[in-house]
Formats: structure tokens, sequence, C-alpha cells
């Protein structure tokens, strides 16, 4: 086999582990927590279905592909979840050496690649990136607050810390801010939100 498809090959199976990094969030209905492929996919959907949107005209396939690679990195990182503050504070570094390994499986080109469009979401300056950003926050809220908020509840999240993430998805989607505002008001009213 030549050695550029070994690579690839190599990388493609190496991502499968994604689908063993396990999340907070639950999935609706009371489900078992998501896994991270889960989570990728699911952004890369909605991010299709709620183009329209975004408060600036963006490249949906860029979206997509960002939606699909972002948490790549927590296979080896782990997930750090989004109300840990002592876990943040070393999300970067850990994140920086995964992409490193990870990346490093494919042939140059497309290491370059992908890892410019994993910098370009991290980054937050694009409208890509905003609004990448805006569907991995609205993601998760949409499944707690399917399951009355109960992830929250388990951890002890106040509301304050919830807007504190959510307030950066405006950026990418007044549209989508004015929904959150919506759930977060309603967890706060039956109590899942401190």
């Amino acid at each position: 086999m030549e050695e550029r498809l070994e690579k690839q090959l190599a990388f493609a199976l190496e991502i499968d582990k994604e689908k063993n990094i396990f999340r907070q969030t639950s999935l609706s209905g009371h489900g078992r927590k998501e896994n991270d492929a889960e989570h990728a996919w699911h952004m890369a959907i909605m991010a299709y279905l709620l183009r329209e949107y975004a408060n600036e005209k963006v490249d949906i396939a860029k979206v997509m592909l960002m939606c699909l690679i972002h948490d790549i990195v927590e296979i080896d990182a782990g997930d750090t979840y989004a109300y840990d503050d002592k876990s943040l504070q070393t999300q970067k570094e850990r994140e920086e050496c995964a992409k490193e390994r990870i990346f490093s499986l494919l042939p140059d080109d497309q290491k370059q690649e992908l890892v410019a469009l994993f910098d370009e979401f991290e980054e937050y300056q694009t409208p890509e990136a905003k609004f990448a950003h805006a569907m991995d926050n609205l993601q998760p809220i949409m499944l707690n607050n399917s399951n009355g908020g109960s992830d929250w509840m388990e951890h002890g999240v106040s509301a304050e810390k919830v807007y504190g993430r959510q307030r950066k998805t405006r950026l990418g989607s007044e549209k989508l801010f004015e929904v959150i505002d919506c759930i977060i008001q309603e967890n706060i009213k039956r109590g899942s939100l401190k």
C-alpha cells in the first residue's frame, strides 16, 4: 500500500477512538452520556439545518468540518467539562499536545489543512468559527433541557456559569442566543439552575 493511503487509513482508524470519549451531557430522553463522535455528528447536522440563523454568511461545509474535527484532540486530552474550572486551566496545553500527535498521523498537506481548521475554530475570529461555536454551545444545552436540566443539577451548575459560556453564542447567531436565553430562563424557573 502506498504511504499516503496508509497514513490516511491510520488516521481514520485512530479517530474511531473518539467514540470512546464520553461527555457530561446525557442523550435526550435521559439516555446514557453521549460520546464525542455523537456530539460532533449532531453539531454538524445542526449547523447545516440552522445555517440561516448565522449572523454572517458562512461556508457551511467548512463549519460542518470544524464541528466534526473540533473534539478529535479529546482522544488524548480527555473531555473537559465546560463548567470544571480546574480542568479548564490545563485544557489548552493538553489539547495542543494531542493535536500534534493525532494530526501528525496524516500526510503533511492534510495535517496542515486540518490543524489550520482546528486552530481557526479555537481562535473564534471567522464567521465560520463563531457559528461552529454556536453549535457547540447550543447542542448540549438542547440535550440538557430535554432532560429537565439534570446534567446541571448533577454538577450544581449556576445560571451565571451557563450564561458566561453562552454569551459568546451571540457572536455566531443572535437568533440562537435568544433560544438559549429562553432555555436558561426556563431552567432557572424550574430550579434546574441555581
